[in-house]
Formats: C-alpha cells, structure tokens, sequence
C-alpha cells in the first residue's frame, strides 16, 4: 500500500510539471476573433493575454460604436482562449490522474 501511495505521488508530481509547461505552451498559442464584419480584429494567447487589437478606421469617428465593437470582440476572444486553455489543462489532468474509481466523470 506504502509502494502504491508513493507510486500515486510521483505520478501528481509529474503530472503537476507538466501542467506548468502546458500553461507555458500556452502562451505561445495565438487566437484571433473579429467582429461579424470585419472591422475589429483582436489576437488573443491562450492564457488570455490580448497581445494585438486591429481597428478600422472608419471606427474611429464613433466612439460609442468602437467601445462596443471592443467589448464584444473581446469578449469572444477571451471565451474562445477559455475554452482552449481549460481544455489543454484537463487533458493533461486527466493524463497524469492515477485510477481512482468515480474520479473519472470529473475530467468529462
């Protein structure tokens, strides 16, 4: 039992490091989403940091206009990067998670 128990910590650990490097890849992911029509356009890493924001310059005489085409533009960007991140993270999770009867429905 003392083997197992010592066997099922290593395996947290090494699962631990390599979700350290799985956010790290992370950031070198880039996601880009634009407005329906183009004149936004926002590129986002996967840990969520908006590293570009294109804007058209007809959006420029409109303040009201350009604060609402930023805000729904980044908006979808940081859900997609979300959802990308929250599944590289699970899948490594659910990798390095020893066998453990019932655990398996948390990582679905």
């Amino acid at each position: 039992m003392f083997g197992d128990m010592m066997g099922m910590m290593g395996k947290l650990k090494e699962t631990q490091q390599k979700v350290e490097e799985t956010k790290k890849r992370l950031d070198t992911v880039s996601l880009e989403e634009s407005s329906a029509d183009g004149l936004v356009k926002v590129t986002i890493t996967a840990n969520r940091e908006v590293k570009q924001i294109q804007i058209d310059d007809s959006l420029l005489e409109d303040k009201e206009q350009l604060e609402d085409f930023l805000i729904l533009t980044l908006n979808k960007a940081i859900t997609k990067a979300t959802q990308v991140n929250e599944a590289e993270l699970a899948a490594v999770a659910k990798e390095g998670m020893p066998n453990i009867p019932g655990m398996d429905s948390l990582f679905k």
